[in-house]
């Protein structure tokens, strides 16, 4: 009977969420499930903002989150610069947002980036994400962030605008 019951449930049609600002999920309680016991963790840290985009050239940011600084953002191509191959002299190896981060405050802070590239006509152009995987940046110190744009990027040269995203984790 349950079944049943559950199959009709779901093959109902159903309306599509109305139009709007997005907002958080509700808080779902379904009956005879156990409320949770543990009250929620506290948010995240989160920083997002638009800016203009420049390729091949340090973008000064004035980006504070909770004791971390974001000083700069650079976009280019990684090119091997070597005379001791000369074959691989220029060789490019991947297209890059080099982030500068410093802890300005006093706890260690765990970071997490996502940077996405657009034309003037707001079209998507690359996106790329990174952060810290082993370890913290400790107070006092400055970590320079590469994060790799890969399969779409060959047009982020003509990007006009890009949209940077920082969450720190616990």
């Amino acid at each position: 009977m349950q079944i049943l019951f559950l199959t009709a449930l779901l093959a109902l049609p159903q309306a599509p969420p109305a139009a709007g600002p997005l907002s958080e999920p509700a808080q779902v309680q379904v009956q005879g499930s156990v409320p949770p016991s543990e009250p929620a963790a506290a948010p995240l840290s989160f920083h997002s903002e638009s800016l203009p985009f420049e390729w091949d050239r340090a973008i000064p940011l004035a980006i504070q989150l909770d004791g971390l600084k974001i000083t700069s953002i650079f976009f280019n191509k990684r090119v091997l610069e070597t005379n001791f191959f000369p074959f691989l002299k220029r060789a490019e190896f991947g297209t890059r947002a080099q982030i500068s981060v410093t802890n300005a405050g006093k706890v260690s802070r765990v970071p997490g980036f996502a940077v996405s590239v657009m034309d003037k006509h707001g079209r998507l152009l690359g996106v790329a994400s990174g952060g810290t995987k082993i370890g913290t940046i400790k107070p006092g110190e400055t970590e320079t962030f590469d994060l790799n744009f890969t399969q779409v990027k060959e047009r982020l040269a003509s990007g006009d605008r890009f949209l940077l995203a920082i969450e720190l984790r616990n």
